[in-house]
């Protein structure tokens, strides 16, 4: 699978993803980078169907990425994953902005459906 480096190294990268992916959960949106809000959707989308499939293996992969924040995961397992339910993937959505002016990089809004 190809993925985004971000111009950054593995630590790095890993926790900027986990805290976007642990803010539009929790929050159902975040303000972020055209390039990280495209690297983030698939970090979400994962969360959000290991909360569907409700197991134990489930939960503990997704403690794992979000770095053992178990309210988040809380969360996500019994609020976020029965609400959609019945739906079968594309769980977020990006809308662009603008242009941020210091580097002209396309700013968006990532959100959950």
């Amino acid at each position: 699978m190809a993925y985004r480096k971000l111009n950054r190294d593995t630590k790095e990268r890993r926790s900027i993803l986990s805290g976007l992916t642990k803010t539009v959960l929790t929050n159902g949106s975040v303000k972020t980078t055209e390039e990280r809000a495209k690297e983030v959707r698939k970090f979400v989308d994962k969360m959000i169907t290991y909360g569907k499939k409700g197991d134990l293996v489930s939960r503990r992969q997704a403690l794992a990425f979000l770095e053992n924040d178990t309210e988040t995961v809380k969360y996500v397992f019994n609020e976020l994953a029965p609400k959609y339910a019945d739906r079968q993937g594309g769980y977020t959505r990006i809308v662009k902005l603008t242009e941020r002016r210091g580097d002209d990089a396309l700013i968006v809004i990532l959100e959950l459906v």
